[in-house]
């Protein structure tokens, strides 16, 4: 659950790097990092927009991934739904809502195994033809 302090924070940072659909270019993929805390490894994985990718116990969908044009200070944005899903068991969300490249932990992912954060969006030409 979210605060009205990190949303104050969070709604101050999207009005200050200006990310929407205005003056940001939409890509196909979300490049996203996980950390695994039990094995501290951390992988490097695309998520194409819509397309549901597995980490561990997690599934996530990028639904939008927004960068801004290389003659801006540079920022990438992604909206994130995050479940984790065991055996068993009814999916649980455990996030939902957009992720800077630039701040990872304003608006950061909580959970007692995983962390996820986004690095980048792209238009990875094998990531499209695999849609």
């Amino acid at each position: 659950m979210i605060d009205h302090f990190k949303y104050a924070l969070l709604l101050s940072v999207v009005l200050a790097f200006g990310i929407s659909s205005v003056d940001a270019a939409q890509y196909a993929t979300a490049v996203l990092q996980g950390l695994d805390k039990v094995t501290a490894r951390v992988s490097t994985f695309t998520a194409p927009i819509g397309r549901t990718v597995k980490f561990g116990t997690l599934e996530i969908i990028a639904r939008t991934c927004d960068k801004r044009p290389p003659e801006e200070t540079p920022e990438s944005a992604a909206f994130l739904d995050v479940w984790e899903v065991r055996p068993g068991e009814p999916a649980v969300s455990v996030y939902r809502g957009w992720m800077f490249a630039s701040s990872p932990a304003l608006a950061a992912m909580e959970h007692p195994v995983y962390d996820v954060w986004v690095v980048d969006c792209n238009n990875d030409e094998a990531d499209l033809l695999r849609k």
